[in-house]
């Protein structure tokens, strides 16, 4: 299968995405802080509203299109048992918990399915208990697909290493990928960087939140070996190093190619926080930005609309923000989807041109002929999401698209 990357509104071919199981259920409220929630989520509500998710993409992707269970991936890849062998090994050696090495014979003598298990839910009969990996719902993270390269994502808190080693395993071995085998760009083990801090303006220009989850040795060392696979220019954003802003996606998403909605006070109010980052010969060069917008315009030579989320009242915006307003994905240039208790955000898209439909509305209407990618109509999309969001993601932030189209 192909893979490519080239906007973050070209029209969605192929998705990575993990409908909630067990493991946000074994989330025990003592550690939820540990386990980077700040609330416990009901496993059944979760898996309804995310699975209403995934129809709303069936709906909007050509008839080829490809929804992906991480889970799913990774078993194939553990069908083999020397992959197992050497994930076991890197869990043993990314892992803080020396209980593992004292076990790895039984590890290594684990079927595919109970393997996969005990990385995901953190439990197994015979075993000492690990952690859950609830935030595995969360597969933006895990890597970032840019032109037809990869980059790996190195998670900054012990809590999510193993969803990270999975998709190194999957990327590595699973054959969707190989087209961009040759193509993965990786960081060292002291730095950090994670997929909500990536975002493809376009083919030439990358935009990487300096944020509390991605390092700045992380960010330059990616920007790098991006430069060397043909992009132009990255935009090095640094944003409040917050729970609330984790990522630069959680406070900026773009809409259409040339729109974005944006959380005023850590976006549109903040000045002198960009800096281009361009390929200068054999070193990186840099020049500062006077403003995000302003650095989208000047190298797309292109106006740039930027929407509020939460719109004009400052209480809306702060308390959408933190529902993840601001954290929409496109299914195709100018259809995104968020969750529809953000009002104030939709209705400022409204303001802007775009037809509000329910997740209902849409499925009904698109369910038999999905979206062209010359699609013109700029749909935004609410879709209900109240056990979801207490994990502090929005549908960006649960989906790792690996494939657009552009027409």
């Amino acid at each position: 299968m192909k893979i490519n990357i080239s906007s973050e509104t070209d029209l969605l071919k192929a998705v990575i995405v993990h409908t909630p199981g067990r493991e946000v259920s074994l989330v025990n409220p003592v550690l939820k802080e540990e386990l980077l929630f700040d609330d416990i989520i009901f496993e059944n509500d979760a898996r309804d509203e995310h699975l209403d998710m995934l129809k709303v993409f069936s709906a909007a992707m050509p008839s080829d299109g490809k929804i992906l269970e991480i889970l799913d991936l990774a078993l194939e890849c553990f069908q083999n048992e020397d992959v197992r062998a050497e994930f076991i090994e890197m869990m043993i050696s990314e892992l803080s918990q020396d209980y593992l090495r004292s076990v790895e014979k039984e590890l290594l003598k684990l079927d595919p399915e109970r393997l996969l298990q005990y990385t995901v839910e953190g439990s197994l009969k015979g075993f000492n208990n690990l952690h859950p990996a609830p935030n595995l719902l969360f597969t933006r993270d895990l890597a970032a697909v840019v032109g037809d390269g990869i980059i790996l994502s190195r998670a900054a808190k012990e809590a999510r290493t193993r969803e990270f080693l999975l998709i190194r395993i999957i990327v590595k071995h699973h054959p969707i990928f190989e087209s961009v085998k040759n193509k993965v760009i990786t960081i060292g083990k002291e730095q950090s960087i994670e997929g909500g801090d990536v975002l493809v303006a376009s083919d030439k220009i990358v935009l990487i939140g300096m944020s509390e989850r991605t390092s700045f040795s992380g960010l330059m060392n990616v920007a790098e070996k991006l430069h060397a696979q043909g992009v132009e220019h990255v935009l090095a954003v640094d944003i409040p190093k917050k729970r609330s802003s984790m990522h630069l996606d959680t406070i900026f998403t773009f809409t259409d190619k040339n729109e974005c909605v944006a959380f005023p006070p850590a976006i549109m109010e903040k000045t002198h926080n960009v800096v281009d980052l361009f390929s200068g010969g054999e070193f990186v060069q840099s020049r500062q930005c006077f403003s995000l917008q302003t650095a989208l315009e000047e190298l797309t030579n292109t106006p740039f609309t930027f929407m509020k989320c939460g719109g004009e009242d400052p209480i809306s915006q702060f308390r959408e923000q933190w529902t993840d307003g601001a954290n929409l994905f496109a299914l195709a240039p100018g259809v995104v989807i968020g969750y529809g208790r953000n009002t104030r955000t939709f209705e400022t898209m409204m303001d802007h041109g775009y037809k509000h439909m329910t997740q209902y509305e849409f499925v009904e209407e698109f369910k038999d002929k999905g979206l062209k990618s010359n699609n013109t109509e700029k749909i935004a999309i609410s879709f209900e999401g109240h056990e979801l969001c207490r994990g502090r993601g929005g549908a960006r932030c649960m989906t790792m698209p690996v494939l657009r189209v552009r027409s």
